[in-house]
């Protein structure tokens, strides 16, 4: 009995060594990073991701500038099904010709239209956006998203309105219960 006490004693001190090792190298293992930072801190180097790619101020020269007129248009209350149709008007502010690589829109409900030719210096262009209200009702604010030739190279213009449903709404699908 006591020679089981004394090996099961001897394998608690075993153990408890075998942690205060682990603990020890821890600790030293954390404290050598820390030191490893406090020294990349001292030089003021950075660190720079592997997959980090570089970039270059883009040249003015080759670049379009939006300038319109509004980039917001609240279109009010309307009756749910009317279709509002919005043009934004712009001025290239740019040195170079400004091209519309592409538009989308923020849901079915919207569509737009653009000047697909490129738009000179000082010349104007437009983005016709027309939201259906058809299926919606309530606090509406679609978006189109354009992307093009100009620093940021996406541009946001929105509508903003209420639709009110309509009185009856569609018909009841399905079986009908008696």
């Amino acid at each position: 009995m006591k020679l089981r006490i004394l090996s099961i004693a001897a394998a608690v001190a075993a153990l408890s060594l075998g942690a205060c090792s682990q603990k020890t190298q821890q600790d030293e293992k954390i404290k050598a990073l820390e030191d490893k930072i406090a020294q990349l801190e001292a030089k003021g180097s950075s660190i720079t991701p592997v997959n980090a790619q570089t970039t270059q101020a883009a040249d003015p020269a080759t670049l379009g500038a939006f300038q319109f007129e509004e980039m917001e248009y609240n279109f009010g209350t309307i009756n749910e099904g009317q279709v509002i149709e919005r043009v934004f008007n712009f001025t290239n502010n740019g040195q170079a010709p400004l091209v519309i690589s592409n538009i989308t829109a923020s849901c079915g409900c919207t569509s737009p239209d653009w000047t697909k030719t490129p738009v000179n210096p000082g010349e104007t262009g437009f983005v016709k956006v027309v939201f259906n209200s058809t299926a919606k009702s309530g606090a509406q604010a679609p978006t189109v998203t354009i992307q093009a030739n100009t620093n940021p190279t996406v541009t946001r213009l929105r509508l903003r309105g209420n639709v009110t449903p309509k009185a009856g709404g569609p018909a009841p699908v399905g079986p009908v219960k008696r």
